[in-house]
């Protein structure tokens, strides 16, 4: 097994959150980016607005590597409007998958219907277009019985509106790594959030993500049927599997 097919090598974090200026920070993305490309990693995952520097570097290296970003991140509370738009801006800076934070806060207030359509669109142009979607639910956000729900009600939505050979290309995702609970605290995927998930996801894809760093919990997750995994640490998991 090559671990690094499983993995999305992440950087999303922002040059307030680094701490750095616009400068550091352009270099901290141009680092990053080779890093991935020696890596080999399944994709990457960045912010939108370095896409369309990631293509060209990608294009002139010949890489396979996907180049993945994310949508409405990290709150997921826009409006299915502008989802849409920054997804088709994305799709034509390049990008080849697609992560969305779902309005998990619409689905928790009992809206339903409103996320089931923000389903159905946003998956709708991300397969016209053969990109990859992943849709965030942000588990430290819900309760065991909402992941179930609001991972159901994504793959049921894209049951009854997409076909079985779409299945393999969207995802169900447990976290943006950026959702904190009291006393601050950094909150993501856990063995028992993934079990759910994968429980409720097939015959959809899962990903894993959010403050993953350890290896024997990746090869768990990987045991147990899901796809991807999120991690800012690639380089690491990959040294320590192949020790």
């Amino acid at each position: 097994m090559r671990i690094e097919d499983f993995l999305d090598a992440t950087y999303l974090k922002t040059p307030e959150q680094e701490g750095v200026s616009e400068v550091v920070y352009h270099d901290i993305i141009r680092g990053f980016l080779n890093d991935a490309l020696s890596g080999n990693y399944k994709a990457v995952i960045i912010r939108p607005e370095y896409v369309v520097a990631a293509r060209k570097l990608f294009l002139e290296n010949r890489t396979k590597v996907l180049i993945g970003t994310v949508i409405d991140f990290p709150e997921g509370t826009s409006g299915v409007d502008r989802k849409l738009l920054q997804a088709q801006n994305a799709i034509e800076d390049g990008a080849d998958e697609l992560d969305f934070v779902i309005n998990y806060m619409a689905f928790k207030n009992g809206e339903t219907e409103k996320v089931k359509n923000e389903v159905k669109m946003c998956t709708e142009l991300c397969l016209t277009h053969q990109k990859t979607v992943k849709w965030i639910i942000e588990v430290a956000a819900l309760t065991d019985a909402e992941i179930i729900r609001l991972t159901a009600l994504i793959k049921n939505t894209v049951i009854r509106n997409f076909k079985e050979t779409d299945y393999a290309r969207v995802f169900v995702k447990s976290s943006t790594g950026f959702f904190k609970k009291e006393g601050n605290e950094l909150t993501g995927a856990t063995p028992h959030t993934l079990t759910l998930i994968l429980e409720n996801a097939t015959p959809l894809s899962v990903k894993a993500s959010g403050g993953i760093r350890d290896l024997d919990e990746v090869l768990f997750y990987i045991s147990k049927g899901v796809k991807r995994i999120g991690t800012s640490v690639g380089n690491e998991l990959v040294k320590k599997y192949r020790s």
